[in-house]
């Protein structure tokens, strides 16, 4: 069953459509056709007016009119050279120029028309006088045809330009409705031809979010019995999670579970650099819902659009983001509950979102979507391996316990990485190895060719046995996993650990035993050397992390006390929500709990210098030791009990 996004039908399609009827018959010559082109045919029908008028009075040439008598004048003269006669008018061409008697200068060529009462022997005037006749008008004159032709260059080059103009900036002139008129949008389409929508049946993990939208998708197909109750349905559900948790997933399978058509848009399509197009794209794209309904329209990151709406003057960007998000507002409040009309919206960042946005009447359920459990975990890797052919050896339970924190699209990367070694190894089945490797890849990097010397590498080993040493020796610390002196990344070794069980709150003992576990790198090099590298950036960030969370955030100090001193939310403005002197007692706290950790670190490693040693040999012999070789080694027995989680 394919999950690619539904196509859009045309470019400029501000949204995407899932699920709709097929384009409804419409004449041809309709509203927007006459809205649109009659102005265009008729300005090309006057420019093919003036253009022929224009060439028919410039086509007579620039040759005077001169007086019949004035010609006879000419004639007995002997000064004509040449005439041609078509009826009573006469063009002809003199011998030498001579001044017009009627005004205008001097001329050579003229046209002169014979009386119909004259009767001046004519041809025998002009015989005597060795007069040429011809048969070809000394003024040649084009045909109908080609002023026709001529008069229709400009028609060419006005259709041209203005094709070249609605194609080019049609979205901004039309969308605002400015000098080309009203942009019409386009039809929804059918899904392709063997294509199947996303259901209930696509999603796993969220379990409880789903629970959540199965009123919508009983609202959408049993709209009457909600009536008679007189119950209305939430005009728009927010879904507010992390990226990659399968908010836009959910959306269209509500949509699929309910057999509704389904418009989705990012929000940034809707904003231009004209003021007002965004606008008018919310209109058009909520009337084309309409028209469909019962139906569902899904804004992803709506964040874009949908911040806190400023107090003071805004420059034009700001102007449009806001006139945007006043029409989507506007539009939510025209909804009686009767259209069918949802809108579902995603965003990483509920906290920065317009209050007037998640407001009751609008936006009323804000659903969060997290991270699938260990359960949720193994669900979806067996959504996402339905259709890969996976070895005997392959443990799906297994995998799911050992991606602790990995979201939906990241067991799907997982799961695709695992096939794609298994196809450039030329195998039939995706093995247990395929997989194993995928996720060192996808959680540490890929491997990369780096020729250290042998005392670099003996050094590495060191630092990478003391993270998994004393993660083993620490009560309560997450199980080692896998030990490497590979380089991947950014990295020239790696410790891996991820808990047995997940856990949602953490202990003060937990804690100090990752910053322990994150200092055992730096320690074994003091102790084994006595010097400190610049290998442990890394770690020091992570000790810093944890160390902030512990004294200002969650009240495992004495000295700040049980409050929350410094926010989240404050740690890039560092220093904005605490008055100096509480930052200066963070700070000592912090050092505190650092240098206890740190020197508990040294002495464990003192004291286990042995297994040390021998964790660093195993390495510098195999490279690479995984979890029963690493406790083997070292001569610690693992018992398996539930442990807090979330060390990654």
């Amino acid at each position: 069953m394919s999950n690619a996004a539904p196509p859009r039908k045309a470019p400029d399609q501000p949204w995407r459509t899932e699920g709709t009827p097929e384009e409804s018959p419409r004449r041809p010559g309709g509203r927007r056709m006459r809205g649109r082109w009659w102005g265009l045919l008729v300005t090309a029908v006057v420019v093919f007016l003036l253009s022929y008028v224009g060439l028919t009075y410039f086509n007579t040439g620039n040759e005077p009119t001169v007086s019949y008598t004035e010609f006879s004048r000419q004639v007995a003269a002997g000064n004509v050279a040449k005439i041609y006669s078509k009826g009573d008018a006469i063009q002809g061409q003199l011998r030498n120029d001579q001044v017009n008697p009627d005004g205008g200068g001097k001329y050579s060529k003229f046209r002169t028309q014979r009386p119909a009462f004259a009767n001046d022997n004519l041809w025998q005037n002009l015989t005597s006088h060795h007069v040429t006749v011809t048969a070809q008008p000394v003024v040649q004159e084009r045909s109908l045809l080609s002023n026709l032709l001529i008069s229709l260059i400009p028609i060419v080059i006005l259709l041209a330009a203005w094709i070249f103009i609605v194609r080019r900036f049609g979205q901004g002139l039309g969308g605002a409705g400015g000098l080309l008129g009203r942009k019409t949008p386009p039809r929804p389409v059918e899904l392709r031809p063997g294509t199947q929508r996303t259901t209930f049946a696509d999603v796993a993990g969220i379990d409880e979010v789903k629970g959540e939208l199965d009123d919508v998708v009983d609202f959408l197909e049993h709209p009457d019995a909600y009536r008679r109750m007189g119950a209305k349905m939430p005009r728009g559900v927010l879904l507010a999670g992390p990226p990659g948790t399968g908010k836009t997933l959910l959306a269209r399978a509500v949509a699929g579970e309910a057999g509704v058509p389904f418009f989705s848009a990012s929000a940034s399509e809707f904003i231009e650099m004209i003021v007002g197009v965004g606008a008018s794209r919310v209109r058009e794209l909520f009337a084309e819902a309409r028209k469909v309904a019962p139906s569902i329209i899904f804004i992803d990151e709506i964040d874009t659009i949908g911040r806190v709406r400023s107090g003071g003057a805004s420059v034009s960007g700001h102007d449009e983001r806001e006139q945007t998000l006043n029409q989507i507002l506007t539009e939510m409040d025209g909804f009686s509950g009767s259209e069918g009309v949802i809108v579902i919206a995603a965003t990483n960042r509920a906290d920065i979102l317009d209050p007037a946005l998640i407001r009751p009447g609008r936006f009323d359920r804000v659903v969060t979507v997290s991270p699938p459990d260990r359960a949720g975990r193994e669900a979806i890797l067996r959504i996402h391996t339905r259709d890969i052919p996976l070895g005997p050896d392959v443990d799906l339970v297994q995998v799911a316990r050992t991606t602790p924190g990995m979201t939906g699209a990241d067991l799907a990367n997982l799961v695709n990485e695992g096939a794609l070694l298994a196809v450039k190894r030329k195998q039939d089945q995706v093995t247990r190895a395929d997989l194993s490797e995928a996720l060192e890849k996808v959680q540490l990097g890929a491997e990369r060719s780096l020729v250290m010397p042998e005392e670099d590498r003996r050094r590495t080993a060191y630092h990478e046995s003391g993270h998994a040493l004393l993660g083993m020796l620490q009560p309560g610390a997450d199980p080692v996993r896998k030990v490497t002196i590979v380089p991947r990344g950014r990295a020239l070794g790696v410790t891996l650990s991820t808990p047995e069980v997940e856990k949602y709150a953490h202990s003060e003992e937990y804690l100090r035993g990752r910053i322990i576990g994150a200092l055992g790198g730096m320690a074994a090099e003091y102790v084994v050397y006595g010097v400190i590298t610049t290998g442990s950036e890394s770690d020091l960030e992570q000790v810093t992390n944890i160390a902030r969370g512990m004294v200002a955030r969650w009240g495992m100090s004495e000295q700040v006390g049980r409050l929350s001193a410094l926010p989240s939310d404050a740690q890039q403005a560092y220093g904005l929500s605490a008055a100096p002197q509480t930052l200066d007692v963070i700070d000592a706290e912090m050092r505190r709990i650092v240098d206890e950790c740190y020197e508990e670190a040294c002495r464990k490693l003192r004291e286990h210098r042995g297994q040390l040693d021998a964790l660093t040999e195993a390495l510098m012999e195999n490279e690479t030791l995984d979890e029963a070789d690493a406790y083997r080694v070292a001569g610690i027995t693992r018992l398996k009990k539930e442990t807090d989680a979330g060390r990654p």
